[in-house]
């Protein structure tokens, strides 16, 4: 007796159009679903926006790191506790700040120089238009920074009142 070889034929699961572009399709979908799966995963549940656009929050994640401190300079006091209501006391009057000397430690790195485009104290000629914006709005540059020059000459250890009174010597001798 012969044997014959028996052949059989491969046959597949895909046997119309519609299945194979149903299997393409998902040869892409699913695997799409699951990294968002994943990355949904690995990076817990979302927050509520309205939590994390707040005022507290935002200033957490944006606050420096560091402060610039002189070491020639001296640590600003830390803010007061507010005082216990009591009768009408006099009150002492406050200290006179030392522009020169704020000037001398923050402000002069640049004033000096002439740094990343700072007037030059003493120059007239390009103190004479700032001047002449009022001193407010040089206070306001001086506090809250503009172009090259950081807030506070880069102190921020300064208080507004010294900023102001080292805004005063630059005016002062400009004119």
């Amino acid at each position: 007796m012969a044997q014959t070889p028996h052949a059989e034929e491969h046959q597949s699961f895909i046997k119309t159009p519609e299945q194979l572009a149903a299997v393409v399709f998902l040869a892409f979908a699913v695997p799409i679903v699951i990294i968002v799966i994943l990355t949904q995963f690995v990076t817990g549940p979302s927050s509520d926006p309205a939590k994390s656009m707040n005022e507290d929050a935002v200033a957490r994640r944006i606050k420096p790191v560091g402060d610039v401190v002189f070491a020639d300079a001296q640590p600003a006091a830390a803010p007061a506790a507010p005082a216990p209501a009591a009768p009408m006391v006099a009150v002492a009057a406050p200290a006179k700040v030392d522009g020169k000397a704020v000037y001398d430690q923050a402000c002069s790195v640049c004033h000096a120089a002439g740094i990343a485009g700072a007037p030059k104290v003493g120059d007239k000629a390009a103190w004479a238009p700032r001047i002449a914006q009022g001193k407010d709005t040089l206070y306001t540059h001086a506090i809250g920074g503009i172009r090259g020059m950081p807030a506070k000459g880069g102190n921020a250890s300064l208080a507004d009142a010294e900023v102001k009174a080292a805004v005063d010597v630059m005016i002062s001798q400009a004119k």
